[in-house]
């Protein structure tokens, strides 16, 4: 439990499941407000522990402003944003690969992510503090066949924490990205049997990631703690990870 974190205010997208959920429980347990956002908040709507829950549709510009304002004006200040709504898209050729699918995986994994830092940057300006996560992938460095846009976007998240991590030093806020191998997760339910056994046979622990692992990480890099390391990439990774 980290009690630096006591009294500080977190929004977390994909907050309904999966790593989100298991992010906002543990920042929960070290005192964070958490405003959880999901599509689908369903699972969080009446959960007491949240400060606030939104539907919220991070591809939706004018829906993210909205919710970002009603979460400053709900917190007073947001400390820390958690870029983790995300989608797995389908697993085929590049030849086979659709057209609207490619726009749907860019417009969720990076266009969202986009969205929501750009509407939350203001405000962690104007404090001159802020923590920025993005749950990226392994998919994002090195590529796996078959899932060209889940590919292109996980590397376009990194590159845009990069940038914004040197963008945004001066103001006292971090940008990072864990970025973990496949987990237990429900985008395991998008992949094959062989997909997921090819992954673990790449993995020098030959097991799939916790997602408590992740959380651990994710909480961490949000944290005071993590004061001199922005623009990286954590990896949550087994030892697949070779750079």
């Amino acid at each position: 439990m980290n009690r630096e974190m006591d009294g500080q205010a977190a929004i977390v997208t994909g907050a309904a499941r999966g790593f989100g959920l298991a992010i906002s429980n543990q920042l929960v347990e070290c005192g964070v407000r958490v405003i959880g956002w999901d599509q689908a908040p369903s699972p969080i709507a009446g959960d007491d522990r949240f400060l606030q829950v939104e539907s919220v549709d991070v591809t939706n510009a004018d829906a993210v402003k909205a919710a970002c304002e009603s979460a400053v004006a709900t917190a007073g200040q947001i400390d820390i944003l958690i870029n983790n709504a995300g989608i797995n898209g389908p697993q085929v050729a590049v030849e086979d690969y659709r057209l609207e699918d490619w726009q749907r995986v860019l417009a969720v994994d990076l266009t969202g992510v986009f969205l929501c830092t750009r509407a939350i940057v203001p405000h962690m300006k104007q404090a001159g503090y802020g923590r920025i996560v993005t749950i990226a992938s392994q998919a994002g460095k090195e590529g796996i066949a078959n899932i060209s846009a889940y590919n292109a976007a996980k590397a376009g998240v990194i590159g845009f924490m990069k940038g914004l991590a040197s963008e945004l030093a001066s103001f006292g806020i971090t940008a990072n990205c864990v970025t973990p191998t496949l987990a237990e997760t429900d985008l395991m339910k998008e992949m094959s049997d062989e997909y997921i056994a090819g992954i673990k046979a790449r993995t020098t622990m030959g097991r799939l990631c916790r997602v408590s692992e992740v959380a651990d990480m994710a909480v961490w890099v949000a944290s005071p703690a993590c004061s001199y390391s922005t623009g990286v990439c954590f990896d949550v990774s087994g030892g697949r990870a070779q750079y």
